[in-house]
Parts: structure tokens; sequence; C-alpha cells
């Protein structure tokens, strides 16, 4: 039997995108199969067996729960688009890497300070001049574990403060960044959080303070000058590679998109709708549209 979506999940708030997602495809003539705890196992026996077949699979389970990392394995070796292959993931999230990369591509980033893990280095890489060259407060950034901002000390005063978290978290690399300050423009500060889905980017103002969404408009791009929000997305996403993703921009008041954050792969699609720091709807729909596309074509 031949599904044309298979979808995994975990995270308890992901039901109504997959709802919606379900709801979507099959409005349009197409499949879809779910996949969690319950009966990941069973699915691997089906798939190895050949009596289950997925034209794509969209994976938001594996990087919470190595059970699911199989499972892509698996079905890359049927010939079925997943979304997103996992050793793409790895190359992207990795901010530090990432940033060396960026810089090459001359994207326009905070000013940065790679640190080594403590492990790695325990000796203090960060001085008083480094400091100063970036300005305080400052932000210590973790170069992998950062989803959802955890990790993240956004108002740094200290090299202790440094010290303190290579120390906390040993095995990581950090980032240590000038604290970028967004221009306000419309009544909101200009800072931004763009989805990409299959190199179509879907730009929303998100307010870094509260996490309020709101949907850019083709007039707020006009008006404001945002083209290129578009622009700085579409070329993340042929460097990546990945068939969907987020990235954080800032618009400093000199007019200049500073990109915050880079890749986040497992965007967070709560609707707006049930939550007030949710994803708008339109936008998710929008993503769901392009993915539907894509699945069309195979």
């Amino acid at each position: 039997m031949t599904f044309d979506l298979a979808i995994s999940y975990t995270w308890k708030y992901d039901k109504e995108f997959v709802d919606l997602t379900e709801e979507i495809f099959h409005r349009n003539g197409l499949s879809t199969f779910i996949i969690g705890k319950f009966n990941v196992q069973e699915v691997k026996g089906l798939i190895r067996n050949k009596e289950i077949r997925f034209k794509a699979y969209l994976d938001r389970a594996s990087d919470e729960d190595p059970e699911f990392l199989p499972l892509a394995r698996m079905l890359t070796r049927s010939k079925c688009l997943i979304i997103n292959p996992h050793k793409k993931v790895i190359k992207a999230i990795d901010k530090s890497a990432m940033h060396r990369k960026l810089l090459k591509k001359r994207f326009s980033l905070p000013k940065t300070f790679l640190i080594p893990s403590y492990n790695q280095k325990p000796g203090m890489f960060f001085k008083g001049t480094d400091m100063a060259e970036i300005g305080v407060p400052f932000v210590i950034k973790p170069a992998v574990v950062s989803g959802g901002g955890e990790g993240v000390i956004k108002n740094a005063v200290s090299i202790a403060e440094v010290q303190n978290e290579r120390l906390k978290s040993p095995n990581e690399k950090y980032l240590i960044q000038e604290k970028i300050i967004p221009k306000t423009i419309g009544g909101r500060r200009a800072w931004f959080r763009v989805l990409c889905a299959f190199d179509h980017p879907i730009a929303t103002w998100w307010d870094d303070q509260t996490h309020i969404y709101k949907k850019v408009t083709k007039r707020d791009i006009q008006k404001y000058n945002l083209l290129p929000l578009i622009r700085i997305t579409s070329k993340l996403s042929r460097i990546t590679r990945l068939d969907y993703f987020s990235t954080e921009i800032a618009l400093t008041k000199d007019h200049k998109f500073v990109m915050i954050d880079y890749i986040n792969d497992q965007c967070d699609m709560r609707l707006k709708s049930n939550h007030p720091d949710g994803v708008p709807d339109n936008a998710v729909v929008e993503f769901l549209h392009h993915m539907r596309k894509k699945i069309v074509s195979l």
C-alpha cells in the first residue's frame, strides 16, 4: 500500500499542525499516514517487508527520540523524499560551522566570537578586549542545543558568565555575539522570522520580546523595503538545501538586514488561532501548500 505522505511526531502541540496537514491533503486527494510512539516499531516491520510505501516522509520526531532515526534511513533506501534529511540537518544546525560558512558567503551577521567547548579547550578564549569590541550587554549562544532559545543568555555583561555557561555544558561550543537592536517600523520591532518551504520564503513579523507573529504582507514589503528578507532566505535555502526551515532576521536603524538565528530545522508550527504566540494560520497554510505541490510533483 502506498501513501503520499507519512508524518512522525512526538510533541503534543504538533497535533494541530498534523491535523491541518491531513485536512488539506485529503481535501486535495492525497493520502497521509501518521507515525508515533504507538506504531513506530510496527511501521518499521511493514517497510522492511515492503508492505507499505510512502512517497514523502515529514520527520518531526527523530530530533527528540532516537527510536525514529532508523525509520528515516529505511525510507531513504526506498527512494522516499525525506523532509528534512538527517545528514543535511546535522550540518545546518551547528551555528558555529554555519557562521563560518555564511561569513564566506557575505551574509550580514552579528559581530561574533566562536568559542570551543570547555572539554576541548578549557582555557578562557573570550577576553576583555573582545567584550569591548562586541559591546555590553552581549549574547551567549550554544552552537547546537538552542532550539526555542534554550540555553541562550541575551543580556550577558561579564566574561565570568561565558565561562559559567561553558562549565554547565562542557561538550557544547558557543557563539558570543553583539546584541542587535532592531529599528521600529510601522509601530513594530523590525524583527522577522522567515519560514522557508521548498525554496519558497514566507516572511512574518516576529517580536523577539513578546514572540507574537504577524504575517508580512505584500504591502509591507513594498512600504518598508523588506524584499531583502526574501532574497536572504532564498540564498540560505540554496546553501543548506533543506526542504524547510526558519531563520530570524533583524533590521537595524541603518536599514541593515542582520541574520540573528541562522537555521531552525524543526519550526514551531502551533497555530495562532489556538495560541497567542503561534504562527499565523495563513502562513502555515501557505507552507503546507508548497509541501503539497512538491509531493504532487514526485
